[in-house]
């Protein structure tokens, strides 16, 4: 299979729709992104990465950033994180404060808003804030193979002038007593966390642990055990796109993570990891033309993590 044909074929079949969609204007940083950016990058086991378009320009990877505190936190609580965070769909939109109230603080799932920032507390553990960003930095940069990886500081700082919703959700989560670390210190970890920039290349090549059972496959690095690997794919499948995530599961059936930054990150267990970017996002907040890019490699591979056949680890 000509995986580098495929990526430019989708790239040019969808060429003519960049600019679709509605990108992210609650975050001032993100309006002013060109909507015509579009990116294709996959990256599979050998270390080979077929890309298209945009795929080596960094954007703000916002949510997709939650993947991977999920796997350093459960490095550091294990399984115990399961009893501050649930691993239900919500439903519900990502910032939604209503359900986080009836439910008595305990978040649905890790990827809604009020789930990351407990993860993302239980990620700093007993810390300084740039302590635990300087160790999620260390990570990635040795997950992506690229000491370049770093956050966008105007992003970060967008993102804390206009938290106010990510306040709220902060502040009943410790009415609730769910965080362990004051609210101002959790949120200057998850708003830089937030503000990781990344490109389509290096997102791809970072996730690829999460393709191979918690192994880099190019490095022969462990990462994460094989379960945690499994679990956090089951639950991008399942959560990954907040209430449209049923819809992508349908459309595309591959573990993905949106972000409201225009990128999706897509794994397809013992195959490849795939990251794509188009700022324009759809009403539930994920990458509209990212999606329909996901849905033609699906259709033109033949993968899908429904379709009964082993996956070659």
């Amino acid at each position: 299979m000509d995986l580098g044909a495929i990526v430019s074929e989708t790239y040019a079949e969808l060429a003519d729709e960049r600019g679709s969609g509605t990108p992210a204007s609650y975050i001032p940083a993100l309006a002013l992104v060109d909507p015509n950016k579009f990116g294709i990058a996959l990256a599979t086991r050998d270390g080979e990465v077929a890309c298209a378009g945009d795929a080596d320009e960094r954007f703000s990877i916002q949510s997709i950033s939650k993947v991977f505190a999920l796997a350093l936190a459960l490095e550091r609580e294990g399984a115990s994180l399961w009893d501050a965070v649930g691993r239900e769909p919500s439903g519900n939109a990502f910032n939604s404060i209503v359900q986080l109230e009836r439910e008595k603080g305990i978040p649905r799932n890790p990827f809604i808003n009020s789930g990351a920032i407990v993860t993302t507390d239980r990620f700093i553990g007993d810390r300084s804030p740039d302590q635990a960003v300087e160790d999620l930095l260390t990570r990635l940069r040795r997950m992506g193979r690229d000491e370049s990886i770093t956050f966008d500081e105007e992003v970060a700082r967008s993102e804390s002038e206009t938290g106010s919703r990510n306040r709220s959700l902060a502040w009943f989560l410790a009415d609730f007593g769910r965080l362990l670390n004051p609210v101002e210190d959790v949120l200057s970890v998850y708003f830089r966390q937030c503000a990781l920039a990344m490109s389509c290349r290096q997102l791809a090549e970072s996730a690829l642990f999460l393709a191979f059972d918690g192994t880099d496959p190019v490095t022969g690095q462990r990462m994460c055990s094989a379960s945690r690997a499994r679990r956090i794919n089951a639950l991008m499948l399942l959560c990954g796109h907040y209430d449209n995530s049923g819809q992508f599961a349908f459309e595309v059936g591959f573990p993905g993570k949106s972000g409201v930054g225009g990128g999706i990150l897509a794994c397809v267990p013992g195959r490849a990891a795939i990251a794509v970017w188009s700022p324009g996002l759809n009403r539930a907040g994920t990458s509209l033309l990212g999606a329909k890019a996901l849905s033609k490699i699906a259709l033109k591979t033949g993968w899908s993590v429904f379709s009964g056949r082993l996956p070659e680890i």
